[in-house]
């Protein structure tokens, strides 16, 4: 089983990637698959809604989202760290979220999501949901921890000094890989949940 880890920070060395690393540990601990990819140094445009993706099956910008979505496809579960800026996640990361998740036309559903923030002290948990919500509006069930799942810290490496927030990251980090080879038995016994057909509400009269 394989997991795609994105990087949002800017810092691939800082306290989310050492959130991340974290969470690795116990990845392949349990025999799982991984790959992280920084994209917070990237120049990542917004998405301009031109609907080339409807037509091509891709973004129409040529930049690591495409590489992003072949992997993401292929992966059992993602998950997504960020750092906090004015209470929420990195524009560069939203950027890149949004593009992948819109141009990308392969069934998500039953791929386990789990998003990780990193702060100095608050603006965790409006992140936290932030991220979430890419996920929960896809089909994407949503790994847990044991408190939300988030790490504090200011300056590059502080995040070691919190063994909570360390700790949740290994117990998410266990709890998704039991949630994605529960899924997969569950995938193998009963199939993927029947999907109806699409139905889009306008609410403007």
């Amino acid at each position: 089983m394989k997991v795609l880890i994105i990087n949002g920070s800017p810092k691939t060395n800082g306290n989310t990637a050492m959130a991340l690393e974290e969470m690795v540990r116990v990845f392949h601990r349990e025999g799982i698959e991984t790959e992280v990819l920084h994209i917070g140094q990237r120049p990542i445009r917004g998405c301009i809604s031109c609907q080339g993706c409807a037509k091509t099956g891709k973004c129409a910008f040529p930049d690591i989202v495409n590489e992003a979505a072949a992997k993401f496809e292929a992966a059992d579960g993602l998950v997504v760290g960020s750092p906090v800026y004015y209470a929420g996640a990195n524009a560069t990361l939203t950027a890149f979220l949004t593009r992948l998740f819109y141009s990308t036309r392969f069934d998500k559903r039953m791929k386990v999501g789990a998003a990780v923030v990193a702060a100095r002290r608050g603006g965790l948990s409006s992140t936290f949901d932030e991220l979430n919500k890419f996920f929960t509006i896809s089909g994407m069930p949503v790994a847990s921890s044991k408190y939300w799942n988030s790490i504090h810290g200011g300056a590059p490496g502080e995040a070691a000094e919190d063994a909570e927030g360390l700790q949740v990251m290994r117990t998410l980090a266990a709890n998704m890989t039991f949630l994605m080879k529960s899924i997969a038995l569950g995938k193998e016994k009963y199939g993927l949940p029947k999907a109806e057909e699409p139905v889009f509400t306008n609410f403007v009269r």
